[in-house]
């Protein structure tokens, strides 16, 4: 077992800096350091701190069954929900995405569609246009982008989007934080 890769994967896990981590033990970002390349060994009265401030139990850090990561995504996996009257349709592409820190999703667009609007947030958005145009009203300042441009902004004015082109427009969105 490396003790170092699992302390360093929960460090990270939790935003850590090794110095914070450090701090918060007791320990110097030195002994953390060599703690992460296998280096040192630490105590178990210095292990179960650390643990502790790893959000970790013993029990947990020891157990050799490592919980899969799912990386691979399928239509299965999806949310799909359509608004009629506002005329969208958005596609969530990861289900636990209102746990992570991006949230990826697909949106479609009728004629004349148009997304909610937002009031501003600490959310940093992208948006790639696959087909059709789109409109975003930031504030006030109206921006349109094209199939095979890119909108990339952060959300800290009241912003909106709608379709902007005679047909269907289809996105796909990328957002920081809780933007939907």
């Amino acid at each position: 077992m490396q003790i170092g890769k699992k302390i360093k994967r929960l460090r990270l896990k939790k935003g850590l800096t090794q110095e914070e981590l450090g701090e918060r033990t007791d320990l110097s970002k030195g002994y953390i350091s060599q703690l992460e390349r296998d280096l040192n060994s630490p105590s178990i009265e210095t292990l179960f701190a650390l643990l502790e401030v790893l959000g970790s139990t013993p029990k947990e850090f020891f157990d050799d069954e490592v919980e899969e990561q799912k990386v691979v995504y399928t239509e299965e996996d999806h949310t799909i929900y359509t608004d009629e009257e506002k005329k969208y349709c958005i596609e969530w592409l990861i289900p636990t995405s209102n746990e992570k820190e991006i949230e990826p999703v697909m949106i479609t667009f009728e004629e004349h569609g148009e997304f909610k609007q937002f009031e501003p947030s600490l959310s940093e958005t992208f948006i790639y246009v696959l087909e059709g145009r789109v409109r975003l009203i930031l504030g006030k300042q109206t921006f349109v982008a094209s199939k095979g441009q890119t909108i990339y902004f952060d959300a800290s004015d009241n912003h909106q989007l709608f379709n902007d082109f005679a047909g269907k427009t289809e996105i796909l969105l990328v957002a920081t934080e809780s933007y939907l």
